[in-house]
């Protein structure tokens, strides 16, 4: 089953999919209500969905066939591989994550890892992050839990320049380049069971 707000999207995943012998599209939906309503009757081997949708996201599509379905193998098809975005879909219960920018043939290939039993994720992200000291993921978790430079800089005794330095290389280690991103992504981890 295909989950994507872009009919031309479905309509291009669906003629790449059906093209293959081994796979048949069930069902398609273009919003969270949509698919939460046709997902008890369809009931998919695998769903194939989409994070960014007009009425949710696809976290919501994906946590309700989990619900439904414990047999039901999902694989997120997304513009966006960003960290928040793969530990959002790990911690939701999806077996993979690809970009939409893949090759047909490499969507096709992953959509039957995941109903084999497999999994596939961004080989270039590990899922608990690089290796920060530990006064830096102690800055981390203080982002993460919405202080300011100055607050961080209070609770650690520390000065709020070495603070924003510290931010700054935090930054680049992680790949983001806002601090919202980190807030983001802490709160996916602390979904996903991750302590920083």
């Amino acid at each position: 089953m295909l989950v994507d707000d872009y009919e031309v999207v479905r309509r291009g995943i669906a003629t790449v999919v059906d093209a293959d012998p081994r796979l048949r599209i069930v069902g398609e939906s273009g919003s969270v209500a949509e698919a939460v309503r046709r997902l008890p009757a369809i009931r998919p081997e695998v769903l194939v969905v989409d994070l960014q949708l007009p009425d949710g996201t696809g976290i919501d599509v994906i946590r309700e066939a989990r619900a439904l379905a414990e047999a039901t193998r999902i694989l997120v098809l997304t513009s966006f591989d960003d960290e928040p975005a793969v530990l959002e879909s790990r911690a939701a219960g999806a077996e993979g994550l690809m970009l939409k920018s893949a090759r047909a043939a490499d969507i096709v290939a992953g959509i039957l890892t995941v109903h084999e039993g497999g999994s596939i994720w961004p080989e270039d992200r590990p899922s608990e992050g690089p290796e920060l000291s530990a006064s830096d993921r102690r800055i981390v978790e203080l982002i993460g839990d919405g202080h300011s430079n100055r607050e961080i800089a209070e609770q650690l005794g520390i000065a709020e320049k070495t603070v924003k330095n510290r931010v700054t290389v935090i930054l680049q280690a992680l790949g983001l380049q806002r601090r919202t991103q980190v807030t983001a992504m802490v709160a996916a981890r602390r979904r996903a069971g991750w302590k920083p």
